[in-house]
């Protein structure tokens, strides 16, 4: 099965573009498409992004990661585990990747899909630390839903989202947190934005 770093020197090759060329497109340096294409360095989520959309394909193509049967059938699609978020004190969202996950093939066709690794207390007894969510990209959920939130661009937490007049309310499950309130100004200014909806968590044992 192809990895990441065979896809993008494919895809680049089929384009007939050199590294520094591709580099300058996706505003990267030509040694950082070099180390990908090495497999020395990993892109994060943010720089997946941003390859896929250039390239016109999902995230999951470009990471390879479909599971097929013997007969040629697929039965799930692999998405990467991009980092802990935090189920307490918000923390970076995305580090290296960390594992796949397996979702099935039914839902990765309905949007772009990420895991992300828990951490801390806040979501408890839903969620536990170490346990993997199952996130759809999106940049909207409904009132109640659970969904992970940026906060100032690079971090994150998971929580219930309660929309308010006067701004958004971050809601924990665990009673012994308090939720966090980020005014409207705040929200507009900070940023907080919505990364996608939380559709599942695999607890880890």
């Amino acid at each position: 099965m192809p990895k990441f770093n065979e896809i993008l020197k494919d895809l680049r090759l089929q384009n007939e573009l050199t590294q520094g060329e591709l580099g300058k497109k996706l505003g990267l340096a030509p040694s950082t498409i070099g180390m990908y294409e090495r497999a020395e360095r990993e892109p994060d989520f943010e720089k997946l992004e941003r390859i896929a959309g250039f390239f016109g394909v999902n995230i999951n193509y470009l990471l390879g990661k479909e599971s097929v049967v013997s007969n040629n059938s697929i039965v799930g699609v692999k998405i990467p585990v991009l980092g802990k978020v935090a189920a307490g004190i918000p923390i970076t969202a995305v580090e290296n990747i960390l594992d796949y996950e397996e979702i099935s093939s039914e839902m990765a066709s309905s949007g772009d899909y990420v895991a992300l690794q828990i951490k801390g207390r806040s979501m408890e007894p839903r969620m536990f630390e170490g346990d993997v969510v199952i996130v759809r990209v999106q940049d909207t959920v409904e009132h109640g839903e659970v969904a992970v939130v940026m906060i100032d661009g690079s971090e994150a937490t998971v929580k219930k989202v309660k929309f308010l007049k006067d701004g958004i309310l971050l809601q924990p499950f665990n009673s012994e947190f308090e939720p966090l309130f980020y005014s409207s100004s705040e929200v507009e200014n900070l940023p907080v934005r919505i990364f996608g909806k939380v559709v599942e968590c695999r607890q880890k044992y």
